[in-house]
């Protein structure tokens, strides 16, 4: 597929008010299937300190000041169009680096390939693409529809008026379920504001007011009781039904969050687990010996086996 056929700028009379909804949150959304083969990514660690020698009485030997380390092993994997890729693991198991790799925002090359629609992540995809970090960046003291809007003035096109602008932030906050704290201040630690939840489909919302046809997120579900990680990812399927491409890591879903799945991805170590439809993990791993003594959530084994807790398969 050809992706500069989107980069053409409409005419002015295509964004009016009355087709602005329409033009942000269409269902005729330009589809990405994106494939990731063999990406492997190693960081060189500095071991030189200057209190090293003060404190431990030794000094490195000569050669040996920067060692490797391999942060991700061979990971392959797609995610396509209309659908949801979760990336499951502990802490420390690679989901963030490989996320930030599928997104182009590694500082250093990764090894492997990474497609979208066959082609490399040129501009022109990477300007199609959100990516929601885990920490959200947020003015405390606006507004949930002031800081849209002001994302609204400044990331969209100079082609659409303010006033065209500020009804695409209306209409971002009507999909996303925000309409009741619209007019609630952000808030952070030490001002209270809307919930976490709703902080975190604000940070969405800054990506989907540009229409992405691929967005990823880094643990949208951190800190969310599970009622609020059901809803935040009833939001993301809405999203994924028209046509969006969703790539998520998640630390700890829920049996109802995970039944939403429709891909996931288990990493441990840096190394996969598991690539396939998450309704198939559980016959998968008992196919090779590995089954729950008793029925649990599937998120909860999928852990317990890339943390070593699993029992020793029985055949």
């Amino acid at each position: 597929m050809d992706f500069n056929g989107g980069d053409q700028t409409p005419n002015r009379s295509d964004h009016s008010p009355d087709h602005l909804p329409s033009l942000i949150s269409s269902s005729n959304c330009f589809p990405i299937t994106l494939k990731f083969v063999d990406v492997c990514y190693k960081v060189k660690i500095d071991n030189k300190s200057q209190y090293r020698d003060c404190l431990f009485g030794h000094k490195d030997k000569p050669g040996q000041e920067e060692q490797e380390r391999t942060i991700l092993h061979g990971i392959t994997g797609m995610a396509s169009s209309g659908e949801i890729l979760a990336i499951l693991g502990p802490s420390g198991s690679g989901k963030s680096t490989l996320l930030n790799a599928l997104a182009g925002r590694l500082n250093r090359k990764h090894q492997g390939t990474v497609r979208a629609n066959g082609r490399a992540l040129t501009k022109t995809v990477l300007r199609r693409t959100g990516f929601v970090p885990q920490d959200d960046v947020l003015y405390p003291h606006l507004t949930v529809r002031e800081t849209l809007v002001f994302c609204a003035l400044l990331r969209l096109p100079r082609t659409l008026s303010k006033k065209e602008k500020v009804s695409a932030a209306e209409s971002v906050i009507s999909e996303l379920g925000l309409h009741k704290c619209k007019n609630t201040i952000i808030g952070n630690t030490f001002v209270r504001g809307v919930s976490g939840g709703e902080r975190k489909r604000v940070s969405i919302a800054h990506e989907v007011l540009m229409n992405p046809s691929l967005l990823i997120l880094d643990e949208p579900t951190s800190g969310l009781d599970s009622t609020a990680a059901h809803r935040l990812l009833s939001t993301l399927g809405s999203l994924a039904l028209k046509g969006k491409t969703i790539v998520t890591s998640i630390h700890q879903p829920s049996s109802q969050v995970y039944q939403m799945l429709d891909s996931v991805l288990v990493l441990c170590d840096g190394r996969c687990l598991y690539f396939g439809k998450g309704s198939e993990a559980i016959n998968y791993f008992g196919s090779i010996g590995f089954a729950p003594a008793f029925p649990m959530n599937p998120a909860d084994f999928l852990l317990d086996l890339a943390n070593g807790m699993s029992p020793f398969p029985t055949f």
